[in-house]
């Protein structure tokens, strides 16, 4: 690729970006949110058309009219936020758009047998091949998109976050495929804001600042502080900036807890003033928690006090109580995709900018205008649409949704996931000056990164098959007894 350029409106998306991907290696691509990488890859595979530069393919002109068309010629990628049809099976997803056909007819055989042998090639050989897509769980269902990439025989395979929704023994398993696909020859451009992936992984790495390349790093050059110095043009100094805790009052007290699903059993305190850690694997029943504190999920046993309060109410009585949650998968609960940041900010107290009750606009816009400041959110405004800001910039609006809404209670269910380092560091000191401020925020927080918990939680408790343990300082534990205890080791 040589000089890319995208624009929209006055937005530079990509400003002359120049790359170079080759047979049997893995190029990572890495910068901040909204330095378009996304933007660049999307060009790549035919989602988007730029407005000046070339791409070659082996030596040949490469110009793809759309994704088929680039998928015709090899090249397939997989979106951060999945491209799949919910309604049909897993075997139809896998080879959607490239169906075996006999005569005018689909070959019902064939595709269930080269179905079976893409998934058997990602490690899930065992998944159900009439199941609906819509009924997997975030990560069969990202596995089911890589096995479509491996079912076309891709020689260019772009993989936009692939682990974001992957527990631990998943991104093994897809390290393993991505090793093997290099050895085959493939060329694999590996985006990723978990820095340890691509040191592990990369042969290369190139970053993009601002919609330009700014840095191209061989293997043995490759470090986090190296590539953290080239996504922001700094150093970033003091990742996980965990002041001295001083607990308060307990603010909410669960005894016993369990829901009609994943959630068995649950006892916690949460003390203002602390940032409260829950560790786990992808399925252990951490969201079903937090979705029950919240009011989302109905609880079928136990007691749940919030603020002195009894009850497992509803989310608008928990906004009102202070308790806000920031949801995992923000694309389909955690925002309006359609609705403006101003919008999505307001939406849970929205009698704030009421008069007479009619919505003042102005008043939204002022109050987003704010936090866009204070959060560093790249947009062009209050008014543009979320579904048009990058993933790390939509996570920032829901964490501002709880700000503006001042809630007591923070409920952070993945609050990093998909988000840069620069952005992660801001995060991390947001959520240190939220529990440790002038006026002390009690912090429950989800995490499947165990660095992330170790360095900015109080007190970490560990989730195994819907029940919850006993949470101890961090001090106390280490990760590989977290790991234990998360894997049923400890019980």
């Amino acid at each position: 690729m040589s000089g890319i350029e995208k624009r929209y409106g006055a937005t530079v998306a990509l400003a002359g970006v120049s790359l170079e991907a080759r047979a049997g290696e893995v190029l990572a691509l890495v910068g901040e949110n909204g330095a378009g990488k996304s933007t660049l890859m999307k060009v790549l595979a035919g989602a988007v058309a730029p407005d000046a530069g070339e791409m070659r393919l082996d030596g040949a002109q490469y110009w793809p009219q759309g994704p088929d068309a680039a998928r015709r010629a090899g090249v397939a990628m997989i979106h951060q936020e999945l491209a799949l049809a919910p309604h049909l099976s897993v075997a139809e997803n896998v080879l959607l758009g490239c169906e075996p056909r006999r005569g005018p007819f689909v070959d019902r055989a064939e595709l269930r047998r080269r179905a079976a042998a893409a998934l058997a090639q990602v490690g899930r050989g065992d998944l159900e091949l009439d199941l609906p897509v819509g009924r997997l769980g975030p990560a069969d269902a990202q596995l089911v998109e890589i096995a479509r990439a491996v079912a076309l025989e891709a020689r260019v395979l772009v993989l936009d976050e692939p682990t974001s929704s992957l527990g631990r023994e998943d991104v093994a398993r897809l390290f393993v495929l991505v090793r093997k696909l290099r050895e085959r020859g493939a060329a694999i451009v590996y985006i990723s804001h978990a820095l340890e992936e691509v040191i592990e992984l990369a042969d290369r790495a190139v970053v993009l600042r601002d919609g330009a390349s700014v840095a191209t790093l061989e293997r043995a050059e490759l470090s986090p502080e190296r590539l953290v110095a080239a996504m922001v043009g700094r150093e970033v100094s003091e990742l996980y900036p965990r002041s001295a805790a001083t607990p308060g009052e307990v603010v909410a007290r669960v005894s016993g807890l369990r829901g009609l699903g994943k959630l068995r059993e649950a006892s916690l305190e949460l003390r203002r003033g602390e940032v409260l850690g829950i560790a786990g694997l992808v399925g252990a029943g951490r969201t079903e928690l937090l979705r029950a504190l919240f009011g989302l999920d109905r609880v079928v046993a136990g007691e749940l006090r919030v603020l002195a309060l009894d009850g497992a109410r509803g989310p608008s009585e928990r906004w009102m109580q202070g308790v806000g949650l920031a949801s995992e998968d923000r694309k389909r609960e955690g925002l309006a995709l359609g609705l403006s940041i101003a919008d999505n900010l307001c939406l849970p107290r929205l009698d704030r900018h009421a008069r007479g009750g009619w919505i003042r606009g102005a008043s939204t816009e002022d109050a987003a205008r704010d936090w866009i400041a204070r959060l560093g959110i790249r947009c062009a405004g209050p008014s543009q649409p979320v579904g048009r800001l990058s993933g790390g910039n939509q996570q920032k609006v829901a964490l501002a949704r709880l700000l503006h809404c001042d809630a007591d209670i923070l409920l952070l269910d993945e609050p990093t996931r998909g988000v840069d380092v620069a952005a992660k560091a801001e995060i991390y000191r947001l959520i240190d000056e939220l529990a440790r401020g002038s006026r002390p925020r009690a912090v429950l927080m989800v995490s499947s990164y165990l660095p992330e918990l170790f360095g900015t939680c109080d007190r970490i408790a560990v989730m195994a098959r819907g029940v919850l343990g006993v949470a101890r300082d961090v001090d106390a534990i280490d990760e590989r007894g977290v790991m234990l205890e998360a894997a049923g080791g400890m019980r």
